[in-house]
């Protein structure tokens, strides 16, 4: 059986010592870019590598670009295969954000023809709740090949936004909390407010009290009314800078609403043209 969504604690447990399987630690903070890596060396899950969103999930940042641009997709398949990741391995990706981070390795596997990956349903704050098992060693990685199958449509670029906004073709979803969408804080980015358009559900929208997803029939129900009869091919999921986004698109795929897209550079690239137009309020 593959995973293609999410896992379950209980059956990553099960398949911890599969031949076949590969775990990648995504922990990560905006607000220090080392946090990540330092709980990785405290304590993670057994034979899980640590993926950093900045230096390995990510291109270097340039006056052009958000916060977080697209990875060199080349340099991710050779970082994969070094890892020990082949095109028939399952991939499952945590962190302690409820999936926040690792949302976005899920969707960039999915962007490089590997279906075969899950999002760990509440991240390494659930599984240390369950007392399932934790060490410090490192992994011992086998390097392999892995080929990739890059589907670039699963993306848009701000022109692309912009032109299907106004002709009325795409849904633009934005993930930020409703303060920052609304431009009433913006702890971030150097500009407040949100795009024209854009109808506002912050991923944490996704989550219940234990920070595990909601039922697949109940994000459907809620996914389905901001839609709106929009079809979910023609919805577009933003955020910051194109990672909480993921979050959403990863929601909308497990309440099999799929088919929809990223808008990659998100708030933090729209904002670096002055000529973009910017609603607060």
């Amino acid at each position: 059986m593959s995973y293609t969504t999410l896992i379950s604690a209980e059956h990553l447990l099960q398949n911890l010592t599969h031949p076949d399987w590969v775990l990648l630690d995504c922990r990560f903070s905006l607000a220090d870019a080392d946090a990540g890596a330092r709980s990785y060396r405290k304590g993670h899950i057994p034979n899980a590598r640590y993926a950093h969103l900045n230096k390995d999930l990510s291109s270097p940042v340039t006056g052009y670009t958000g916060r977080h641009p697209l990875p060199d997709f080349s340099l991710l398949t050779r970082k994969l295969g070094f890892w020990g990741v082949g095109n028939r391995s399952q991939l499952v990706v945590y962190d302690d954000a409820g999936g926040a981070f690792a949302g976005r390795l899920w969707w960039l596997l999915r962007c490089m023809g590997h279906e075969n990956a899950a999002v760990l349903d509440g991240g390494f704050n659930h599984w240390q709740r369950l007392g399932h098992p934790l060490t410090t060693a490192l992994p011992i990685t086998k390097p392999v090949v892995f080929r990739m199958y890059l589907n670039e449509k699963n993306w848009l670029s701000a022109a692309q936004v912009r032109d299907q906004l106004a002709a009325k073709t795409i849904r633009l979803i934005d993930a930020r909390t409703p303060e920052r969408f609304r431009g009433e804080q913006e702890p971030i980015d150097p500009v407040a407010g949100h795009i024209p358009g854009a109808l506002n559900r912050p991923y944490q929208s996704n989550l219940d009290s234990r920070g595990l997803f909601l039922p697949p029939e109940e994000l459907r129900r809620q996914f389905k009314r901001i839609l709106n009869n929009h079809p979910a091919e023609n919805t577009v999921h933003m955020c910051g800078s194109g990672v909480t986004a993921c979050h959403n698109l990863l929601a909308m795929e497990r309440a099999g609403l799929s088919g929809s897209r990223l808008y990659a550079g998100s708030w933090s690239e729209w904002i670096r043209n002055k000529n973009r137009a910017v609603v607060i309020g």
